[in-house]
Parts: structure tokens; sequence; C-alpha cells
């Protein structure tokens, strides 16, 4: 028998919505390069494994080119599967050991889900050289985080939406990838982003989960209040539900599974 992949679509309100990953909950711990393969040949923007190790679970996470040291909607997905598939009791939460920490998962009782992260708020610096040029818009504001993303921050969220970057040139410049942010003009939402990150093997991440580390913070300070909603206006589009809590953030989602099978190597 193959080792069991199930394909979720995760910050998602329907199928083929929200940003896809594809968890694999082994048995036993996988080689490094092993994983490394899979997430390439699936080739989605995370590709999650889960290690079961008694109360709690190893996870981590990997794009096609590199392994990353936070990844909100694989999570999101994999706490998904673990309570679906019966793996975890619905009523308990989820816990994580991954390389950014302990890192938990529960339900909600509206049927969404309630990630706790490490808050990783951006410093102001200028930004590098070919930053501005690479995503074709100058920022009103940017800052670097410990994850090695930079937060750029323009006028509205006309010109986020209008965004058509020139990824090779930002595949050159030393980051995990650039998150793109602006006060929103839609109803329903606190703040509008976009992510690339080309040098990481994702041109454009569909909904990330981890940039709301960041965005939280941000947002929280310049609106005045804790609890703040998101939209990921990437072409597949995606809802969170945020809290800035200090040296942590809550990301809120919903996940839906798309697809089950099996690697049958």
């Amino acid at each position: 028998m193959g080792q069991p992949v199930t394909w979720v679509d995760a910050f998602a309100d329907a199928p083929f919505a929200g940003n896809p990953a594809v968890v694999c909950v082994a048995e036993r711990p996988c080689d490094e390069r092993w994983m490394q393969a899979v997430a390439r040949e699936i080739g989605l923007s995370e590709t999650a494994f889960v290690e079961p190790r008694g109360e709690e679970f190893g996870l981590r996470w990997f794009t096609p080119t590199v392994e990353v040291d936070l990844c909100g909607h694989a999570t999101l997905a994999s706490a998904h599967v673990l309570w679906e598939e019966e793996r975890l009791p619905s009523e308990r939460p989820a816990r994580f050991r991954t390389r950014s920490g302990l890192i938990t998962a529960r339900r909600l009782d509206d049927g969404w889900i309630a990630l706790d992260f490490p808050a990783t708020p951006a410093e102001a610096g200028e930004a590098p050289e070919g930053l501005a040029e690479g995503l074709g818009a100058r920022p009103l504001w940017a800052g670097r985080t410990s994850q090695g993303d930079w937060v750029v921050e323009l006028g509205d969220e006309a010109a986020v939406r209008a965004l058509a970057p020139d990824m090779r040139r930002l595949a050159g410049i030393e980051m995990r990838g650039v998150i793109v942010t602006a006060a929103a003009d839609m109803d329903g939402a606190d703040y509008v982003l976009r992510f690339f990150g080309p040098g990481s093997g994702v041109d454009e991440d569909p909904v990330t989960g981890s940039a709301q580390c960041a965005l939280a913070p941000f947002w929280s300070e310049r609106l005045g209040r804790s609890a703040l909603v998101a939209f990921q206006a990437s072409p597949r589009g995606g809802w969170l539900r945020v809290r800035a809590d200090g040296e942590r953030v809550g990301i809120e989602g919903r996940a839906i599974t798309v697809l089950r099978g099996e690697l049958a190597i």
C-alpha cells in the first residue's frame, strides 16, 4: 500500500478556491530528500508532512524548491485532515511541533479553524534595489520580517489588485517573498494583500496565512483594533479572520477536502 495523501483547499468557502495544499500523514519519519521530491512532483505552493508523536504532531512544509519555516494554509489543511480522518478527536486541539516552535489549531463552533501563530512584525527599512521595479509600484512603506519577507504598503486596494510583477526580477532579490498590502475598499475587509515568492518556488501564493503574522500587527496599529478581516486578492482569492495579540497572532479560516489518493512509491 502506498502513502495516503489528501488535497485540501484552505482559506476557502467552496471547492477550487482559497489555497490548495496536499497533506501527507506519515506513520514514521520521512527522508528530507523524499519530502522535497514529493513536493516538487505535486507542484503546489506547499505540501505538508505530518508525523504523529504521541499527543502531538511533527509538521514540516515544502514548496516545490525549498523547506520553509512557517506556513499558514498547509497548517490549516493539516489540522482539517487530522479531524476529518478521526486521527484526532474533533474537540481536541491539534498541537504541531515545527521549525517555528509550537503551533496549535482548534475547531470553532461556526466551522472555522483557529490557528495560533507567532507574530513576526516587520521592521521599517529601505526596500532593496529592484523591489519597486520588480513589483511595478512604489511603496508608501516597506519593512522586513524575521521570516525573510518584505512587507510593502501601497496607496489603495486598486493598486494591489493591478500588480503584474516581473517575477524574474523579484526572484533575484534575497528574500522569501514580498507581501503587498493596502487598506481595503471592498465591503467586509479591513485590508487586502497579495504574496509573491518566485525565489522560493511560488510566483504568487493564492492565500498566505503566514503573511498575517506580519500584517496583523501592522494593521492593528494603524486601525486601532486587534480583530481584523483580511482578503487576499489573488486570482483564487481567500478570506481570513485575524487577531493581533502581542507576541502571537490568531488566524482563522475554513478548509475543504477536494481529493484523496495515495503515492504509489
